[in-house]
């Protein structure tokens, strides 16, 4: 795994290459950037929020579970000596209570959940 970081104009926009994928990430108006994408820390959002529903979904289409959509949110709260990551899941279709607390189990099992808990406390919520 490989990713590729440069600045080309702008104060601080970055120019991400990830194998054939071409990404921006740059610093708000206010903090002197010039907004052409996500800040940094947003990245690590965007990759639990996504592991997260890919895997849970990689499972349920394992097991031909009926699930129809899933939804993640994520936010991080920044501490002194530990970030909290708060993780609300939706999940739709037809799945009994027993199917939804094994899809939250998966999800808990994501690989940049791994990641991420090792040095970091992820609090995680079903959402009906």
């Amino acid at each position: 795994m490989s990713v590729h970081s440069f600045n080309e104009g702008g104060k601080f926009t970055q120019i991400i290459e990830v194998g054939k994928h071409r990404l921006f990430a740059d610093q708000p108006i206010e903090e002197g950037g010039d907004d052409k994408g996500p800040q940094p820390h947003d990245y690590l959002l965007i990759a639990l929020s996504s592991c997260s529903a890919m895997t849970v979904k990689m499972y349920a289409d394992r097991k031909q579970w009926s699930l129809k959509k899933i939804d993640v949110d994520v936010t991080m709260t920044k501490g002194d000596k530990m970030n909290t990551f708060n993780r609300s899941i939706k999940l739709e279709g037809d799945l009994d209570q027993g199917q939804k607390e094994r899809l939250l189990e998966i999800a808990n099992r994501c690989p940049v959940h791994l990641i991420l808990s090792g040095a970091s406390k992820i609090i995680t919520h079903l959402v009906s």
